[in-house]
Protein backbone atom coordinates (compact mmCIF):
# COMPACT_ATOMS: atom_id res chain seq x y z
CA UNK A 1 0.00 0.00 0.00
CA UNK A 2 1.59 2.99 -0.79
CA UNK A 3 1.92 5.69 2.46
CA UNK A 4 0.55 9.22 1.82
CA UNK A 5 1.71 10.32 5.48
CA UNK A 6 4.60 9.04 7.79
CA UNK A 7 4.41 10.75 11.38
CA UNK A 8 7.31 9.31 12.85
CA UNK A 9 8.84 9.81 16.47
CA UNK A 10 6.92 13.18 16.63
CA UNK A 11 7.26 14.96 20.15
CA UNK A 12 5.51 18.21 21.00
CA UNK A 13 5.15 20.03 24.18
CA UNK A 14 3.74 23.61 24.78
CA UNK A 15 6.24 24.98 26.63
CA UNK A 16 7.32 22.76 29.68
CA UNK A 17 3.41 20.71 29.05
CA UNK A 18 4.65 17.37 26.89
CA UNK A 19 1.59 16.76 25.17
CA UNK A 20 2.94 13.94 22.54
CA UNK A 21 5.52 11.68 23.07
CA UNK A 22 7.12 9.50 20.20
CA UNK A 23 4.10 9.57 18.24
CA UNK A 24 4.22 7.55 14.81
CA UNK A 25 1.68 7.34 12.22
CA UNK A 26 0.88 6.35 9.17
CA UNK A 27 -1.73 6.81 6.27
CA UNK A 28 -2.18 4.87 3.27
CA UNK A 29 -3.75 6.23 0.34
CA UNK A 30 -7.91 5.18 0.48
CA UNK A 31 -7.46 5.25 3.90
CA UNK A 32 -10.77 6.54 6.14
CA UNK A 33 -8.60 6.97 9.34
CA UNK A 34 -10.78 8.13 12.65
CA UNK A 35 -9.09 10.11 15.03
CA UNK A 36 -10.87 10.03 19.40
CA UNK A 37 -9.48 10.34 21.97
CA UNK A 38 -11.11 12.41 25.12
CA UNK A 39 -11.10 16.45 25.15
CA UNK A 40 -7.21 18.04 26.03
CA UNK A 41 -5.56 14.68 24.73
CA UNK A 42 -4.04 16.79 21.63
CA UNK A 43 -5.60 15.97 18.57
CA UNK A 44 -6.20 18.69 16.74
CA UNK A 45 -2.67 19.61 17.99
CA UNK A 46 -1.52 16.48 15.76
CA UNK A 47 -3.31 17.56 13.15
CA UNK A 48 -1.44 20.82 13.42
CA UNK A 49 1.61 18.59 13.49
CA UNK A 50 0.72 17.21 10.13
CA UNK A 51 -0.14 20.35 8.24
CA UNK A 52 3.08 22.14 9.52
CA UNK A 53 1.21 24.45 11.17
CA UNK A 54 2.94 23.19 14.29
CA UNK A 55 6.94 22.16 15.15
CA UNK A 56 7.30 19.50 16.86
CA UNK A 57 10.37 19.64 19.13
CA UNK A 58 11.67 15.86 17.74
CA UNK A 59 10.23 13.78 14.74
CA UNK A 60 9.82 13.87 11.21
CA UNK A 61 6.74 14.37 9.10
CA UNK A 62 5.87 13.22 5.13
CA UNK A 63 3.08 14.21 3.44
CA UNK A 64 2.88 12.77 0.01
CA UNK A 65 6.26 11.58 -0.39
CA UNK A 66 7.61 15.59 1.34
CA UNK A 67 8.58 16.83 4.27
CA UNK A 68 6.19 18.82 5.86
CA UNK A 69 8.89 21.89 5.73
CA UNK A 70 9.81 21.88 2.35
CA UNK A 71 5.88 20.50 1.33
CA UNK A 72 4.45 22.76 -1.71
CA UNK A 73 1.60 20.40 -3.11
CA UNK A 74 -1.06 22.42 -0.60
CA UNK A 75 -4.01 21.90 -4.37
CA UNK A 76 -3.48 18.40 -3.22
CA UNK A 77 -4.26 18.49 0.34
CA UNK A 78 -8.40 19.69 1.67
CA UNK A 79 -8.94 21.15 5.01
CA UNK A 80 -12.70 21.20 6.55
CA UNK A 81 -12.62 22.51 10.44
CA UNK A 82 -15.30 22.91 12.91
CA UNK A 83 -14.87 26.69 12.35
CA UNK A 84 -17.43 26.60 9.41
CA UNK A 85 -20.17 26.52 11.68
CA UNK A 86 -19.31 30.31 12.57
CA UNK A 87 -19.06 31.40 8.99
CA UNK A 88 -20.99 34.70 8.69
CA UNK A 89 -24.30 33.88 6.99
CA UNK A 90 -24.85 37.07 6.37
CA UNK A 91 -22.09 38.02 4.53
CA UNK A 92 -23.58 38.47 1.31
CA UNK A 93 -21.99 35.46 -1.16
CA UNK A 94 -23.74 33.55 -3.44
CA UNK A 95 -22.60 29.17 -3.32
CA UNK A 96 -20.46 29.97 -6.51
CA UNK A 97 -18.47 32.45 -5.13
CA UNK A 98 -17.57 30.36 -1.85
CA UNK A 99 -16.74 27.18 -3.79
CA UNK A 100 -14.90 29.19 -6.15
CA UNK A 101 -12.46 30.87 -3.81
CA UNK A 102 -10.64 27.49 -3.24
CA UNK A 103 -9.84 28.17 -6.93
CA UNK A 104 -8.26 31.48 -6.48
CA UNK A 105 -4.57 29.90 -7.07
CA UNK A 106 -5.66 28.79 -10.50
CA UNK A 107 -7.07 32.25 -11.58
CA UNK A 108 -5.21 34.85 -13.76
CA UNK A 109 -4.41 38.19 -13.07
CA UNK A 110 -7.92 39.59 -12.99
CA UNK A 111 -9.11 36.81 -10.62
CA UNK A 112 -12.65 35.70 -12.09
CA UNK A 113 -14.34 32.54 -12.79
CA UNK A 114 -13.49 31.35 -16.17
CA UNK A 115 -16.06 28.98 -17.93
CA UNK A 116 -13.50 25.73 -16.65
CA UNK A 117 -13.61 27.04 -13.44
CA UNK A 118 -17.49 27.20 -13.22
CA UNK A 119 -17.42 23.75 -14.24
CA UNK A 120 -15.01 22.11 -11.78
CA UNK A 121 -18.09 24.56 -9.12
CA UNK A 122 -21.00 22.59 -10.80
CA UNK A 123 -19.44 19.11 -10.79
CA UNK A 124 -18.92 19.91 -6.74
CA UNK A 125 -21.87 20.86 -6.15
CA UNK A 126 -22.91 17.95 -7.83
CA UNK A 127 -21.05 15.49 -5.91
CA UNK A 128 -22.49 17.32 -2.69
CA UNK A 129 -26.24 16.91 -3.91
CA UNK A 130 -26.48 20.59 -4.44
CA UNK A 131 -26.74 20.50 -8.23
CA UNK A 132 -28.10 24.02 -9.21
CA UNK A 133 -27.64 25.74 -6.22
CA UNK A 134 -24.74 28.06 -7.62
CA UNK A 135 -26.38 31.36 -7.88
CA UNK A 136 -27.79 31.04 -3.78
CA UNK A 137 -26.94 33.78 -1.64
CA UNK A 138 -25.05 31.26 1.32
CA UNK A 139 -27.03 32.94 4.36
CA UNK A 140 -30.48 31.77 2.67
CA UNK A 141 -29.47 27.53 3.25
CA UNK A 142 -29.72 25.60 5.82
CA UNK A 143 -27.25 24.54 8.04
CA UNK A 144 -26.86 21.20 6.29
CA UNK A 145 -26.60 22.93 2.77
CA UNK A 146 -24.20 25.12 3.76
CA UNK A 147 -22.11 22.53 5.27
CA UNK A 148 -22.37 20.74 1.79
CA UNK A 149 -21.24 23.88 0.15
CA UNK A 150 -17.87 24.14 2.24
CA UNK A 151 -17.45 20.47 1.40
CA UNK A 152 -18.01 21.59 -2.13
CA UNK A 153 -15.71 23.88 -1.33
CA UNK A 154 -12.94 21.32 -0.11
CA UNK A 155 -13.73 19.26 -3.63
CA UNK A 156 -13.23 22.16 -6.34
CA UNK A 157 -9.44 21.86 -6.04
CA UNK A 158 -9.56 17.99 -6.69
CA UNK A 159 -7.87 17.17 -3.45
CA UNK A 160 -5.98 13.51 -2.60
CA UNK A 161 -6.14 14.01 1.08
CA UNK A 162 -9.14 15.62 2.84
CA UNK A 163 -8.76 16.49 6.98
CA UNK A 164 -11.30 16.99 8.84
CA UNK A 165 -11.42 18.44 12.76
CA UNK A 166 -14.89 17.60 14.28
CA UNK A 167 -16.66 19.19 10.98
CA UNK A 168 -19.66 18.25 12.77
CA UNK A 169 -19.73 20.27 15.72
CA UNK A 170 -22.75 21.92 16.59
CA UNK A 171 -24.64 19.74 13.55
CA UNK A 172 -27.81 18.36 13.70
CA UNK A 173 -28.34 14.62 13.60
CA UNK A 174 -29.77 14.43 10.10
CA UNK A 175 -26.84 16.62 8.52
CA UNK A 176 -24.69 14.15 10.54
CA UNK A 177 -26.24 11.22 8.15
CA UNK A 178 -25.82 13.39 5.09
CA UNK A 179 -22.03 14.22 5.83
CA UNK A 180 -20.91 10.69 6.84
CA UNK A 181 -22.94 9.58 3.76
CA UNK A 182 -20.95 11.91 1.53
CA UNK A 183 -17.68 11.21 3.02
CA UNK A 184 -18.16 7.49 1.79
CA UNK A 185 -19.18 8.41 -1.74
CA UNK A 186 -16.09 10.83 -1.72
CA UNK A 187 -13.50 7.86 -0.12
CA UNK A 188 -14.93 4.94 -1.94
CA UNK A 189 -16.25 6.04 -5.70
CA UNK A 190 -13.27 9.33 -5.52
CA UNK A 191 -10.70 7.36 -3.83
CA UNK A 192 -9.74 10.25 -1.69
CA UNK A 193 -8.18 9.74 1.58
CA UNK A 194 -9.72 11.07 4.55
CA UNK A 195 -8.47 11.95 8.10
CA UNK A 196 -11.19 12.69 10.37
CA UNK A 197 -10.82 13.50 14.08
CA UNK A 198 -13.98 12.83 16.02
CA UNK A 199 -15.97 12.64 19.18
CA UNK A 200 -18.32 10.34 17.92
CA UNK A 201 -16.64 7.00 18.74
CA UNK A 202 -19.41 5.14 17.93
CA UNK A 203 -19.93 5.93 14.54
CA UNK A 204 -16.53 7.04 13.11
CA UNK A 205 -15.66 3.49 14.38
CA UNK A 206 -18.35 1.63 12.20
CA UNK A 207 -17.33 4.61 9.06
CA UNK A 208 -13.52 4.54 9.14
CA UNK A 209 -11.42 1.50 8.41
CA UNK A 210 -9.12 2.52 10.69
CA UNK A 211 -8.87 4.60 14.18
CA UNK A 212 -6.12 6.00 16.15
CA UNK A 213 -6.76 6.88 19.58
CA UNK A 214 -4.45 9.88 21.38
CA UNK A 215 -4.59 9.87 24.64
CA UNK A 216 -1.73 9.49 27.54
CA UNK A 217 0.29 11.70 24.99
CA UNK A 218 0.43 8.12 22.78
CA UNK A 219 -1.60 7.61 19.50
CA UNK A 220 -1.91 4.16 18.65
CA UNK A 221 -3.54 2.82 15.73
CA UNK A 222 -6.43 0.18 15.03
CA UNK A 223 -7.85 -1.74 12.08
CA UNK A 224 -11.79 -0.78 12.60
CA UNK A 225 -12.42 -4.53 12.56
CA UNK A 226 -10.04 -4.84 15.38
CA UNK A 227 -11.01 -1.87 17.11
CA UNK A 228 -12.26 -3.27 20.84
CA UNK A 229 -14.96 -0.10 21.40
CA UNK A 230 -15.39 -0.78 25.24
CA UNK A 231 -11.42 -1.78 26.14
CA UNK A 232 -9.22 0.82 23.96
CA UNK A 233 -11.55 3.62 24.61
CA UNK A 234 -12.06 3.02 28.36
CA UNK A 235 -8.28 2.66 28.51
CA UNK A 236 -7.75 6.29 26.94
CA UNK A 237 -11.02 7.96 28.15
CA UNK A 238 -10.91 6.17 31.55
CA UNK A 239 -12.38 3.23 33.55
CA UNK A 240 -15.83 4.48 34.44
CA UNK A 241 -16.80 5.48 30.61
CA UNK A 242 -19.81 3.87 29.55
CA UNK A 243 -20.30 4.08 25.39
CA UNK A 244 -23.54 5.31 24.34
CA UNK A 245 -24.27 3.57 20.86
CA UNK A 246 -26.65 5.18 18.48
CA UNK A 247 -27.99 4.83 14.40
CA UNK A 248 -26.12 6.98 11.96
Amino acid sequence: MEKVLDVKDVYFAYGKKHVLEDVNLAVFRGDFLGIVGPNGSAKTTLIKIILGILKPQKGTVVLLNSPIDRFNQWNKIGYISQRVKDFNIAFPATVEEIVGANLYSQMGFLKFLNKEHKMKIRKALDIVNMPGYQNHLIGNLSGGQQQRVFIARTLVSGPEIIFMDEPLTGVDVQSQEQFYGLMEKINKDLKITLVMVSHDIGVITNKANRVACVGDKKVCVHPSEDFDKEGHIKKIYGKDLSILHHRH
